[in-house]
């Protein structure tokens, strides 16, 4: 009897060893596919949905999660501090992130050194440029828009309407003014202020432009008393690589003899701005977005995976491949001729065939006067980075300290 007690005994034991075997390994199966099929994606954004920048980072990963659905789990944490960047993306990573995007210039030293403590996590940091610089992180990648090339047509836009007010009598050529409120005396705001210009310049050979920074990317009301300085002194176009809506507001609330008009950047302003508001132009991230998670969940490196000009682990395209977007026409104050303008231009630039820093200027590096470009010869902007590189303020171009 005690024996035949053993015998069962051992069968139950087998029995339960074989089921726990069997669920054991559908388990681990699971799990395993889980890590193939599912990613955790983190977001550190210097700001939110209420600041043009960081809600078009947002807007990029709704879409990303639309695309990627059960996929995909995601963390986001805004308005995140610099000096809080190094705890935060560790808490990310502590949460199981398997990649991680951060929007501002300012995390990118940050990002690397914590990319250096989790090699199986990818960051991924817009607006920087020191991806490629030693060490090199395989799991740190830069990105960014060719914002340049948008904001070349804007300024076509807005040089097109300048044109139309002299031929119109409304002003005359010399008072073709354009004021820009600017954020920082970088490459980044040189480059976009420059290209606006020089793309104003093209359809309106007696435009000139002053430039005032507000040394911030959101201060609405700084951003809007640089505008309303500007339109003091007979600006009759505002335009902005600042993050707030301060301009366009100040555009159209101003009480001025001459005629006012705006240029955005990052968000549509018509809704603030109806009888001011031209046009604008902005980043679109989604194309990196949707192409780096999709990249790891298929493991397989990023810059093998995204579209774009790919420089080691920098990554940056323009309008070929939807990462820059022009932002809505104002068509009840658009001058004639916006529309094809805009089609024309944006051709030429994809095809190869529109040459922005290009021109009889002269740019000075502001910091080393020594340092000049002779704009006869061609600046090869974002060939070698995604990062901006353009720091010549032209001769033509009055920056005010």
């Amino acid at each position: 009897m005690g024996k035949e007690k053993a015998k069962i005994g051992w069968v139950i034991l087998v029995c339960a060893v074989c089921i726990a075997l069997f669920f054991g390994y559908h388990l681990i199966s699971d799990a395993l596919a889980r890590g193939k099929d599912h990613a955790r994606v983190g977001f550190v954004l210097i700001g939110d949905e209420s600041t043009p920048y960081s809600a078009n980072f947002i807007r990029a990963m709704e879409e990303m999660e639309l695309e990627y659905g059960d996929q995909v789990e995601v963390l986001l944490k805004s308005n995140v501090p610099y000096e809080e960047a190094a705890t935060v993306l560790r808490e990310l990573c502590g949460q199981g992130c398997n990649i991680i995007f951060t929007n501002s210039f300012g995390y990118g030293e940050t990002a690397k050194a914590i990319a250096a403590e989790f090699p199986d996590v990818q960051f991924c940091q817009a607006t920087c440029d020191n991806a490629n610089t030693e060490p090199v992180r395989a799991n740190y990648h830069t990105f960014m828009g060719e914002i340049y090339q948008g904001r070349y047509v804007a300024g076509m836009i807005a040089g097109l309407k300048l044109q139309e007010l002299i031929d119109d009598g409304e002003i005359t050529p010399e008072e073709a003014w354009i004021g820009y409120v600017g954020t920082y005396p970088y490459a980044e705001c040189i480059s976009g202020y420059t290209a606006f210009f020089l793309g104003a310049r093209e359809i309106c050979p007696t435009a000139r432009m002053r430039v005032k920074y507000t040394y911030t990317w959101t201060s609405y009301m700084l951003e809007k008393e640089y505008a309303a300085e500007f339109i003091e002194e007979g600006c009759v176009i505002i335009a902005q690589d600042s993050d707030t809506i301060g301009p366009a507001m100040e555009c159209e609330n101003a009480k001025t003899n001459h005629p006012v008009y705006h240029v955005g950047y990052n968000q549509d302003m018509i809704d603030v701005a109806p009888t001011a508001s031209l046009i604008g132009t902005r980043f679109d991230w989604s194309p990196y977005i949707r192409g780096a998670v999709g990249a790891v969940l298929s493991d397989k490196r990023i810059e093998a995976v995204v579209s774009g000009n790919v420089h080691g682990n920098d990554i940056g395209a323009g309008f070929r491949e939807g990462w820059v977007k022009m932002l809505e026409l104002n068509r009840a104050i658009a001058p004639a001729g916006s529309e094809e303008l805009i089609r024309r231009t944006v051709e030429e630039i994809v095809a190869g065939k529109c040459h922005v820093f290009k021109g009889n200027y002269v740019g000075v590096d502001p910091d080393n006067p020594s340092d000049v470009w002779d704009l006869n010869t061609e600046f090869p902007e974002n060939r070698n980075a995604s990062a901006p590189s353009f720091h010549y303020v032209l001769r033509d171009v009055i920056v005010i300290e």
